[in-house]
């Protein structure tokens, strides 16, 4: 074999051989295993060599690929000699300008140890293997364990096993309060209610402890639990969070994902349904809403923005979150470059990307949301389609009356020539102090003042009978701006609404057109009955417009005709001359221009009658039924029909959701540059080294992609979720890295563990209830979390000699407070709300500005999974806590501890109003004296009985309070306005009580306990 020579290899080589042979020669003892290349050669070459010569060629040093065994034996490794190998020179060397790492790649040397384990690994042969999370995972048996009597479950052998090795002995089971608080937070993420806690210490019975993970785990609130961690993962938020930030409507999501795992849902079903559910044959609206999964993404709804650069970022970050979400990869470190440290290549990213390219939506905008009716609702739509398709049969019948009148409407059109009478406007006012002068065309001249805004008072006899029509000329005229029409100073106006009475009657128009509309102000906008709309008529200013009005129903016969001209525009857009007429002719009336019958009708009708052909006969009729005088009382029945389903399908609840297109095309953007469309076209695929699609004949979809994500054979989702599901468990996944298993994330602790978790959740049918049910079974779940014996020797507690101890989440620490003094909405799904928020915190919002205001009643004091969540400015108490934002896929927050948490323990009102509400609860429900009434405000916190100096502290601090506030009322006033919730009592002695046991019950719900899980 042809070795690389020593000067062969640049001083860029990687830095981990160097250190790696650093060590001493010192032989290992020969009863050690053999050296494991993931486990413990892998994580030192891609943390000091990958960077030089790893996966990414675009950064590859003197063509030495150390993650490929044939290429480094070829060039830097002798397998079985490793003091013979060049890596081991250039580890060793004592000369910096050759020793690897070199000082300015800045990663840190090799310790001897590391140098000794690489030395060992060569000796033995230099084995690679596949990283242990890209090979599909088995079931091992079950090891041996000294204690037999203390697995309950798999889970124990695979852990006793591991900790025995480490020679640390199991904590005892914990106390039945514990396990009863432990298992209601991370079940439910409430605590247990006394009357739960007193049934499950009074039952003897052996199963009891069984039987309560039953309940749990069929509790609504489970899902509820379930899917405050799930929409982390996915980055459910409220708002767009880009620019402006703004509202959208995608709880509907939120209220799915509460049912699927209050269902039991299969995860791979859960799978398919979020990235593909409107794929599914027939899909159901569940499985709509469930595709508003691909829709979770952040957008911009800014005018500036270029609308390839989102498109750009919408796709890169739907690659991001489904392979951090499903995969556990890192996959978004391939956008502009060949992953470091894993296989995943540029081409893998683009071409995962080319999944999601049909996903129809606004690059820039506004996003459309969709109608979902409720159940309800679509059984009252079904009921109005068969009430509209009967009345529209109704209409089509043929009827000899109908035929007949349809012959004189014919013959009515062939001879029609539209008369208008000019009316005479016999009284005018103006508000705004606005004059006028009548001209001898019968128009009018608006003169003197020009107010800002104005409303034009006109009547006029109208003698004519069977008015079918009236008619608004606007005329330029030389005395105005522009020669007119308007008195603006550019010559227009803007005409907000003309509201006309004839004999005090309200009259309804069937149609409005104009002869010319300006862009954004159509002859509609004078109709509408909206004050922020209107017609206008730019750029044709000096130059005459027309707008007709066509009426329901005939007007006339010695009336008095009312007009206002309602004109808010500002600016003094107002009209300066017009003339105002009506007609008798028949009905389509329309402004000149404009067709009066559509193109396909008056074409027919150009035909004389016996050389039409049946569809131009057909085309004539149509058109007919829809203004026949005999067919009114049907159409109106109609219009009232789908008016009645236009209301319900408005009132229906939205979302996003996913709707599929003809995919756009996906390039590889070279650098991640979306400028750049030099790149090479992708298709739809899956990352080359993992298992294959199996599709071959088709473009592959959504659908494809999803089904792969949870084929048995995909050997990374499985334990990605299992691990995900022991970390709510043990507050610790077993691989530490949730979001990495790649080479650069965590070697598993208990590898031979979680392989034989993911295989049974397949196995099991992909099962959540069965596994978790499965981990808090076991005797590991169920020890103390007391650390007082091992802390020394496994600080970390990576052999799990006892439970973890940990913070409750942020919505945990506030359902925790509200549970326990006894305000916690128990409702389930629906909008978003708002619980109380500091005045002003929004002030920078933009775009439009916004202002929180706070829900009133049940509504205030919903589970925090239901809290409003803008991105840019998350809730603060939230945010205390260490909520995500959620712009990006979070699988595990970070826990600080911070002075800020316990000043929102003690001051959000939320907190105050559910210690006054507690406080009002001791007072009313426990002993009268002041222990006994400390005892049960401790005992409904914490589910356990105060120990005497507990006891001791919290009377002294009543006794201290309760004279404070008798010197200051004030203050005790203060303290009970916090929150909506009414006190009880109303007299000085009753608030002066109460605000002093308010001020225990804070200080109570302020406790490390109060807030921990144990």
């Amino acid at each position: 074999m042809t070795k690389l020579s020593f000067t062969a290899l640049p001083s860029s080589f990687s830095a981990v051989a160097i250190a790696l042979l650093v060590a001493s020669a010192t032989a290992a003892d020969s009863a050690a295993p053999p050296v494991n290349y993931s486990e413990q050669i892998k994580p030192i070459l891609s943390g000091r060599c990958y960077a030089c010569h790893g996966p990414d060629a675009a950064q590859r040093k003197a063509d030495l690929e150390l993650h490929v065994r044939d290429k480094a034996i070829r060039d830097a490794i002798v397998p079985g000699d490793a003091d013979g190998s060049p890596l081991v020179e250039r580890l060793t060397s004592p000369d910096p300008d050759v020793r690897m790492p070199p000082p300015d790649s800045k990663k840190p040397p090799l310790t001897a140890e590391e140098i000794e384990l690489v030395k060992r690994w060569i000796d033995e042969g230099a084995k690679f293997d596949a990283h242990w999370s890209y090979v599909k995972p088995r079931r091992a048996a079950l090891p041996a364990v000294k204690n037999q009597a203390w697995p309950r479950n798999a889970i124990d052998y695979f852990i006793a096993s591991r900790r025995e090795e480490h020679g640390l002995i199991p904590a005892p089971e914990a106390d039945r309060r514990t396990l009863i608080r432990r298992l209601s937070f991370d079940l439910i993420g409430l605590p247990p209610q006394p009357a739960v806690i007193a049934a499950f210490l009074a039952d003897p019975g052996g199963n009891a402890y069984e039987e309560l993970v039953d309940r749990l785990l069929a509790s609504p609130q489970f899902g509820e639990r379930m899917a405050a961690y799930w929409l982390d993962v996915v980055r459910y938020a409220d708002s767009g969070g880009y620019h402006s930030d703004n509202d959208r409507q995608v709880w509907l999501y939120r209220d799915y994902v509460i049912a699927a795992f209050n269902g039991d849902m299969p995860f791979d079903r859960f799978t398919i349904e979020q990235l593909a559910g409107d794929l599914l044959p027939e899909a159901t609206r569940q499985q709509r809403i469930a595709s508003g999964y691909n829709r979770l993404l952040q957008t911009t709804e800014e005018g500036g923005a270029q609308p390839k650069e989102y498109t750009a970022k919408y796709s890169a970050d739907r690659v991001r979150n489904t392979a951090a979400a499903w995969l556990g990869a890192t996959l978004g470190c391939a956008e502009c470059h060949d992953h470091k440290f894993d296989p995943y290549t540029t081409k893998d990213f683009y071409s995962m990307a080319a999944f999601f390219a049909d996903i129809s939506e606004r690059a820039v905008g506004r996003q459309e949301q969709t109608p979902l009716p409720t159940a309800e609702q679509e059984t009252q739509i079904e009921r109005l389609d068969g009430d509209i398709a009967q009345v529209r049969a109704e209409i089509g019948q043929p009827r000899p009356e109908l035929a007949a009148a349809q012959e004189a409407w014919e013959r009515e059109l062939r001879d029609r020539k539209l008369a208008w009478t000019t009316l005479n406007v016999q009284a005018s006012g103006s508000p705004g102090g606005a004059s006028f002068q009548s001209l001898d065309d019968g128009s009018i001249l608006a003169t003197g003042a020009s107010p800002e805004k104005d409303t034009y008072l006109l009547s006029a006899p109208l003698a004519l009978s069977g008015v079918t029509a009236l008619r608004l000329e606007v005329l330029p005229d030389d005395s105005l701006p522009a020669h007119g029409p308007g008195r603006a100073g550019n010559g227009n106006f803007v005409l907000h609404e003309i509201e006309v009475s004839v004999s005090g009657a309200a009259v309804a128009w069937s149609a409005v057109s104009a002869s010319h509309s300006q862009d954004g102000w159509p002859a509609t906008g004078a109709a509408d009955g909206k004050p922020k709309t209107g017609w206008a008529i730019l750029p044709q200013v000096g130059k005459s417009n027309e707008l007709v009005l066509e009426s329901s129903a005939d007007l006339g016969g010695a009336a008095m005709l009312s007009v206002k001209l309602h004109q808010n525009y500002g600016g003094g857009h107002t009209l300066g001359r017009f003339r105002l007429s009506a007609t008798t002719s028949p009905r389509p009336v329309r402004a000149a221009g404009v067709e009066a019958l559509p193109k396909d009708v008056a074409d027919a009708l150009a035909i004389d009658s016996a050389a039409r052909s049946d569809e131009q006969k057909r085309t004539i009729e149509a058109h007919y039924r829809t203004i026949a005088p005999l067919l009114k009382p049907l159409r109106d029945k109609l219009a009232t029909l789908e008016k009645q389903k236009d209301e319900i399908v408005k009132s229906a609840p939205t979302s996003l959701v996913s709707m599929s297109v003809e995919p756009r095309r996906v390039r590889v953007l070279p650098r991640g540059n979306w400028l750049d469309d030099s790149g090479e076209v992708m298709s739809p695929a899956t990352p080359a080294f993992l298992p294959g699609l199996g599709v071959h004949d088709r473009r592959p979809s959504r659908l494809d992609l999803a089904r792969w994500l949870v084929s048995p054979e995909n050997p990374l989702v499985a334990r990605v979720f299992v691990n995900r599901l022991w970390k709510l468990c043990f507050g610790q996944g077993i691989v530490r890295t949730l979001d990495d298993f790649g080479t650069q994330g965590a070697w598993p602790l208990h590898p031979q563990l979680l392989d034989w978790l993911a295989v049974e959740f397949i196995e099991s049918g992909w099962d959540i209830k069965h596994m978790l049910r499965l981990m808090v079974s076991s005797s590991t779940y169920r020890q103390s979390s007391d650390a007082s014996g091992a802390r020394q020797r496994d600080p970390g507690n990576q052999w799990l000699a006892r439970q973890n101890r940990f913070r409750l989440d942020a919505e945990m620490v506030r359902d925790n407070a509200l549970a326990v003094s006894g305000l916690l909405s128990t409702k389930i799904g629906g909008p978003s709300v708002k619980p109380y928020q500091p005045a002003g915190y929004w002030m920078h919002l933009n775009f439009p500005t916004r202002e929180w205001s706070p829900d009133h009643g049940e509504n205030q004091h919903r589970r925090g999974l239901y809290t409003w969540w803008q991105r840019t400015f998350l809730h603060p108490s939230l945010s205390a806590f260490d909520a995500s934002s959620r712009e990006e896929c979070t699988v595990e927050r970070p826990r600080s501890n911070t002075p800020l948490q316990a000043l929102v323990l003690l001051n959000d009102p939320t907190y105050v109003e559910a210690a006054r509400v507690l406080a009002a609860r001791v007072i009313r429900e426990a002993p009268a004296d002041a222990t006994g009434r400390v005892s049960f405000a401790w005992q409904r916190a914490l589910g356990r009985e105060a120990a005497p100096d507990e006891l001791r502290a919290l009377v002294a601090l009543y006794d201290k309070t309760q004279q404070a506030y008798a010197a200051d009322l004030a203050a005790a006033g203060e303290v009970l306005r916090n929150g909506e919730t009414q006190s009880d009592g109303t007299s000085a002695a009753n608030a002066l009580e109460l605000a002093a046991w308010t001020a225990v019950c804070r200080a109570i719900l302020n406790l490390h306990e109060s807030v921990t899980r144990y």
